[in-house]
C-alpha cells in the first residue's frame, strides 16, 4: 500500500494556483524528499495531506486514508513537524508532550523522548525560555509521540547547528528502520541527499521530476563535471574544449582542464579532448550534486519546459 498518493491535486486561492494537477506516490518504508523553491506548492501540499487545507480539485490519500473524509485518522497515526510550528510559552516541554500524548491518546516514555532529540536538561523548563534548536527539537520530540506511521517534517532542520542537523538525520534513519514512512521538504540539499531514497521536485505547482537522486543525474543533461590533467596546459586550449560538442563549459582549475559535461557520455568528450585539443594524462569526474539537479529543473532547465 501507498503511505501517500495524490492524484489530480490542485489548489487555487483566488487568481494563484498554488498546486497544479499534481500526482505523486509515495510507497511504504520510503525516505521520501520533497523539493522546490519558494511559492511552489510544498507546504500547500503538505496541509493538503495533513487537511489543514482542503484542495480546489484532486483526492489525497494518506496510509489507506481518505485525508480529507478521515483527516483525523491520518493525523492520529502521522507525526508532523511543520515549517511555522508555534509553542506555549507558559508550558514546559513536559506538558508539551502530554498534551499531545491526551490528542493521540497515546503512551510514551516522554524521558526517553526528551534524551533522544538531546533536551533532557531542558524537559521542565518552559518553553518560552527555549532558543530556536531547543524549540525545533521540542517541536520534533512532539511529531514522535505515539511511534507514528508517517513523519513529515517540513524544513526539519531549521534553527539547528551542524551537530544538531547530523542528530536530526540520524533519527530519521532510525525511524525509517522501525519501519515509519518519512516525507520531508528541506532547502538543505546535502541533508536531503545524504538520507532520501526518492525525491520529487516540484516547481510552480507542477511535479517537474521524480525519481532517486542517481535516476535524476542519469535523467538530467547535467550530467558531470571533469578535471583533465594535460601535457602545457594552457588558456589557449579553454577556447577549443568549449566548442566541442557536448561540452557546456570549460575553464582552467587547479592546474586541470575543468569541462562540465551536457547532454553526451562523459567518454566521448574525454576522446574528442585527446584526439582534437591534447593528449590526455589523466581525468577524474565529481558527479553533479542535488543541488546542482534542482537549479537544473526549477532555473530554466527541465522545469521551465
Amino acid at each position: 500500500m501507498a503511505a501517500i498518493e495524490l492524484e489530480g491535486l490542485t489548489k487555487r486561492y483566488d487568481d494563484v494556483l498554488a498546486v497544479d494537477g499534481l500526482d505523486l506516490t509515495v510507497e511504504e518504508g520510503e525516505i521520501f524528499g520533497f523539493l522546490g523553491p519558494n511559492g511552489a506548492g510544498k507546504s500547500t501540499t503538505i496541509d493538503v495531506l495533513l487537511d489543514f487545507i482542503r484542495p480546489t480539485a484532486g483526492t489525497a490519500t494518506v496510509l489507506g486514508y481518505d485525508a480529507q473524509r478521515e483527516g483525523e485518522a491520518v493525523r492520529r497515526r502521522t507525526g508532523v513537524l511543520p515549517d511555522g510550528y508555534h509553542v506555549y510559552d507558559r508550558l514546559t516541554g513536559r506538558q508539551h508532550l502530554e498534551f499531545v500524548c491526551e490528542l493521540k491518546a497515546a503512551t510514551a516514555d516522554l524521558d526517553a523522548l526528551f534524551e533522544r532529540v538531546g533536551i533532557a536538561h531542558a524537559a521542565d523548563r518552559k518553553a518560552g525560555g527555549y532558543s530556536k534548536g531547543m524549540t525545533q527539537r521540542l517541536v520534533l520530540a512532539m511529531a514522535l509521540v505515539g511511534d507514528p506511521d508517517l513523519l513529515v517534517l517540513d524544513e526539519p532542520s531549521t534553527g539547528l547547528d551542524p551537530n544538531g542537523a547530523r542528530e536530526m538525520r540520524e533519527i530519521i534513519r532510525e525511524e525509517n528502520a522501525r519501519g515509519t514512512t518519512v516525507f520531508f521538504s528541506s532547502h538543505v540539499m546535502e541533508q536531503v541527499e545524504a538520507v532520501c531514497d526518492r525525491v520529487a521536485i516540484v516547481d510552480r505547482g507542477r511535479l517537474v521530476a521524480v525519481d532517486s537522486i542517481d535516476g535524476l543525474r542519469d535523467a538530467s543533461e547535467t550530467g558531470e563535471t571533469l578535471y583533465v590533467a594535460v601535457d602545457d596546459l594552457s588558456e589557449a586550449m579553454v577556447g577549443p574544449v568549449a566548442a566541442l560538442e557536448g561540452v557546456a563549459e570549460a575553464a582552467l582549475e587547479d592546474g586541470h582542464l575543468r569541462v562540465r559535461v551536457d547532454g553526451v557520455s562523459k567518454f566521448a568528450v574525454l576522446h574528442a579532448i585527446d584526439a582534437e585539443v591534447a593528449p590526455i594524462r589523466d581525468f577524474s569526474v565529481v558527479e553533479s550534486s542535488l543541488e546542482d539537479l534542482f537549479v537544473r529543473y526549477t532555473a530554466g532547465g527541465e522545469g521551465s519546459r
